[in-house]
C-alpha cells in the first residue's frame, strides 16, 4: 500500500509543514514506507490530484493533513475509487469530524494512523460534492458562509471567526421560510432556524449538532429547528445547542432518514462541510458505504460501537 500525504501548507498558521511533516517523513523513511507528500497550491486543487491518482487502482491510503476543508477535499477526489482509502491528520483549526473517534492528539499519532484500521462511512450527496460530515441550509449556512470573510481579520483565528459570524448573522440573517420534503414525503412549509443533514455530529468548530449520528449506519440524522420566537429569546438557546441539548426542544423536529430536500424562494445559504454556497434549491441524499475511512490503531471507535456506547445505548 502507499501512503499519500495531502498537505495544507497554510493549516495550522503554517505549523503544518514546520512540526508534523519532518517527523512524518521521518517515520516513512525508518518505516521503509512506500509515500509521498502533496502540498497543495490552491483551493480545490487537493480533490484532482487525489483524484489522479486514485483513478490508477493503485491501493493508496490518502491522509488529509490540514482542516476540515481538506478532509473535504480528499474525500471529494478518492469517493468513487474503491482502492482509495481517506485518513484524517487534524491540523486546522475546527477539526470536527475526529471528535467522535477520538482526541487531537490520537489523530496525530503517526504509527496509529498508518496501523489503522479503514471502515466503510456512509457520505451525503449534495449537488456536484460529496461531503462526508454534514451538510445544512439556514442560520447555520449564513453564518459558515460569512465565517471566510471573518477568518480574514489578523485578530480573529479558530472558533472566535465563528462566533463573530454567529454574531453578525444573528442580526442579520434569521429570517428562512422553507419547503421541506424528507424520504419523499408530503412538502412543508415553514421558518426555520437551521436544517441540518448529519453524518456525524460536531460543526462549526465543536457545536454538536447532530449529536447522535453515526457515519456508519445507512442513515442520515436530519434536525430541523423552527424559529417562532424573537432573537433575543434565541439567544439562550446558543449554549444548550452547542452542546447537542436540543433534540428534545418542542421547536425542534428530529427524524432518520436518507434524502432531504429543500426549497427557498430566496437564494440561501448552503453548507457542505464547512464548504459554501448560495442556492434555492438543495438535496442532501445518503450514499451508503461511500469511503473508507481510516479509524487510528489507538481509537476506541470499533470497541464502543460494538458495545452501544457509540450507538444504539445513546438512542435508548
Amino acid at each position: 500500500m502507499k501512503h499519500c500525504f495531502v498537505v495544507n501548507p497554510t493549516a495550522g498558521k503554517g505549523k503544518t509543514i514546520s512540526e508534523f511533516m519532518p517527523e512524518t517523513e521521518r517515520y516513512c523513511k525508518q518505516n521503509h514506507l512506500d509515500y509521498e507528500i502533496h502540498y497543495t497550491t490552491a483551493a480545490y486543487e487537493g480533490i484532482e490530484f487525489v483524484r489522479q491518482r486514485a483513478s490508477s487502482g493503485e491501493h493508496i491510503r490518502f491522509y488529509a493533513c490540514g482542516g476540515d476543508g481538506t478532509l473535504f477535499e480528499v474525500v471529494n477526489g478518492a469517493y468513487g475509487h474503491p482502492s482509495a482509502e481517506v485518513a484524517f491528520i487534524p491540523l486546522g483549526s475546527g477539526n470536527d469530524f475526529c471528535k467522535l473517534f477520538g482526541t487531537r492528539d490520537q489523530f496525530l499519532d503517526i504509527a496509529a494512523q498508518v496501523n489503522g484500521t479503514p471502515a466503510d462511512f456512509d457520505l451525503i450527496r449534495c449537488g456536484k460534492y460529496v461531503a462526508i460530515n454534514q451538510c445544512s441550509m439556514g442560520f447555520d449556512a449564513e453564518i459558515n458562509a460569512k465565517q471566510a470573510s471573518f477568518k480574514k481579520v489578523p485578530f480573529l483565528k479558530g472558533k472566535s471567526t465563528y462566533m463573530a459570524a454567529l454574531l453578525y448573522c444573528f442580526f442579520k440573517k434569521l429570517k428562512n421560510e422553507f419547503t421541506i420534503r424528507i424520504d419523499g414525503g408530503e412538502p412543508f412549509t415553514q421558518k426555520v432556524l437551521f436544517c441540518v443533514a448529519g453524518n456525524s455530529r460536531w460543526y462549526g468548530g465543536g457545536f454538536k449538532a447532530a449529536p447522535l449520528a453515526l457515519p456508519d449506519d445507512g442513515l442520515l440524522d436530519f434536525i430541523i429547528v423552527k424559529k417562532n420566537m424573537n432573537r433575543f429569546k434565541l439567544l439562550g438557546l446558543v449554549t444548550p445547542y452547542k452542546n447537542g441539548e436540543h433534540l428534545g426542544w418542542d421547536i425542534t423536529q428530529y427524524k432518520r432518514g436518507k434524502k432531504l430536500e429543500i426549497h427557498s424562494e430566496k437564494a440561501a445559504a448552503v453548507n457542505y462541510d464547512g464548504e459554501a454556497d448560495i442556492q434555492n434549491d438543495c438535496v442532501f441524499e445518503i450514499i451508503e458505504k461511500g469511503i473508507k475511512f481510516v479509524i487510528p490503531a489507538n481509537s476506541t471507535y470499533f470497541q464502543d460501537r460494538a458495545s452501544g456506547k457509540i450507538g444504539d445505548a445513546e438512542k435508548a
